[in-house]
């Protein structure tokens, strides 16, 4: 089957999370902000907390702090940052000793996360990158947590690989992602602007879970997040032909 231009993609990608960063309240296919965070079940504590403006530019699609379990001075790392929401409330949990680590590759995102970081989380820093290709060394991470950006990879296989690879052993991935339930069409597949509005890059259920399994981490817990919903008709489309949905899950490294 014809792939999706990944160049093209990152770019589409580049684009519209940008326009996240810099216009929060604009109009795009998902919601975002602090009423879809509070529905998601993130707390009024945790987000009352942390810097406001990085809660503006949430484009989450679930919720997995609780399979995540995050301890004090541990190692955190966040894939597809962003402008910092979740990375703000890891922080908060790993405490002054513990350390938070942001990926992203929107360069607009990482400037806002940095700003907004700068005044009272030390214990965080944020680095341009890919989840294809994490900057970070071997084994060196307790807890990876991503939400709603796995499925913007063209390569999944790749991604969990990395994400295998700089985990601890026994260390833990607690994600929040879109999937399907069927196979999507290649005329999906290959359409980089559906890629980014976070539809097109949805990969099968049952194919998600195995390519995980592959690269050596065993899933402990996996649920769908039905306080999720696209807001676009296209978007709403595609959930009701392909059964596109938000999950969040829990997997340890096991090799």
């Amino acid at each position: 089957m014809a792939q999706v231009n990944v160049l093209e993609l990152r770019d589409k990608v580049k684009q519209m999370y940008k326009k996240v960063a810099e216009s929060p309240q604009d109009n795009f296919h998902f919601e975002t902000g602090k009423k879809l965070a509070e529905r998601l079940g993130y707390s009024k504590k945790d987000l009352n907390a942390i810097p406001e403006k990085s809660i503006e530019s949430f484009a989450g699609v679930g919720y997995h702090f609780d399979l995540a379990d995050i301890k004090k001075n541990e190692t955190v790392l966040d894939l597809g940052s962003g402008s910092g929401m979740d990375s703000f409330i890891a922080a908060l949990k790993v405490g002054d000793k513990g350390k938070v680590i942001g990926i992203d590759m929107t360069k607009e995102q990482l400037k806002k996360a940095e700003i907004l970081s700068k005044k009272n989380f030390k214990n965080i820093r944020f680095k341009m990158g890919y989840i294809e290709d994490i900057p970070i060394e071997n084994s060196s991470i307790d807890v990876v947590i991503s939400n709603g950006v796995i499925n913007l990879c063209a390569d999944k296989f790749k991604a969990f690989s990395e994400i295998s690879r700089v985990l601890k052993k026994n260390g833990r991935i607690a994600i929040s992602d879109i999937v399907s339930e069927k196979e999507l069409t290649e005329g999906i597949t290959c359409n980089a602007d559906i890629w980014a509005s976070c539809i097109g890059g949805a990969m099968q259920q049952d194919k998600y879970k195995r390519t995980i399994k592959m690269v050596g981490m065993k899933i402990l817990k996996f649920k769908e997040n039905p306080q999720y919903a696209f807001l676009s008709k296209s978007a709403q489309g595609a959930t009701k032909t392909f059964g596109v949905k938000s999950i969040s899950l829990l997997a340890i490294k096991t090799i």
